[in-house]
């Protein structure tokens, strides 16, 4: 047990899919897994552990934002030896031809905070996908003929912020194709602790159009993301 996680050890399978809201985590179980069980409740983040098509997964809610993920990123790479951390996440898309529900695989993240400086001594703002898992998404992808937007993302501290067209220049800046709150400590941690993570979002509004999408439809029906993380799990 760790201060956050009260599963034990072996309850935690290797590869963990986090997605931000708990209670899409308890979806993807009860709709995707085989004698799945909620192993951690602490604070209502719950994480189920059960199998895909035979492969033991384990799905983790995260919380929102880089000190939340953070936390439980860090723990479960170190602490209970999770190899792969894929997040399923929402995110705002930056890119009038990035529409609402298109899936989002992150190459790189660009970080608004300090984070990766102060957990592993990393200068740069700009991360990389850890690892192989960047790679295998796109190619499970291809396989099931699902469409993936491939792009720099924006990962922020804030959402409300005093100046809202800020985005316009971080997105000619970096070439951010959306933004999301998470995934530039995912990416520190597991560089830091030498494991593979990966970003896979799903677009739930955008800041081009003013399109968005209600907290239900996130919850439940960001089915596309879901089966592309879990069909690339399993190869993992």
């Amino acid at each position: 047990m760790t201060p956050h996680i009260k599963a034990k050890k072996e309850e935690i399978a290797p590869v963990v899919l986090m997605p931000g809201d708990p209670l899409r985590a308890k979806y993807i179980a009860e709709n995707f897994l085989d004698n799945y069980k909620l192993v951690n409740e602490v604070r209502n983040m719950f994480m189920y552990t059960g199998e895909y098509k035979g492969k033991k997964i384990t799905i983790a809610g995260s919380g929102m934002g880089c000190p939340s993920i953070g936390i439980y990123s860090y723990e479960l790479f170190k602490f209970y030896d999770v190899e792969t951390i894929i997040r399923i996440g929402s995110a705002g898309s930056y890119d009038p031809n990035v529409k609402i529900y298109d899936l989002v695989n992150a190459s790189k993240v660009y970080g608004e905070n300090s984070y990766a400086k102060i957990v592993a001594d990393i200068d740069e703002q700009v991360l990389s996908a850890p690892g192989k898992v960047y790679e295998v998404i796109n190619a499970t992808a291809q396989e099931i003929n699902q469409p993936v937007v491939t792009g720099t993302i924006h990962s922020s501290d804030v959402f409300y912020r005093k100046h809202p067209d800020d985005w316009k220049k971080i997105h000619d800046h970096y070439q951010a194709v959306c933004v999301e709150m998470e995934s530039f400590a995912l990416f520190a941690n597991a560089i830091e602790l030498k494991k593979n993570a990966a970003c896979l979002l799903t677009i739930s509004d955008s800041l081009v159009t003013g399109e968005s999408t209600s907290p239900e439809e996130r919850q439940t029906n960001f089915v596309k993301m879901m089966k592309l993380a879990l069909e690339s799990a399993i190869k993992l």
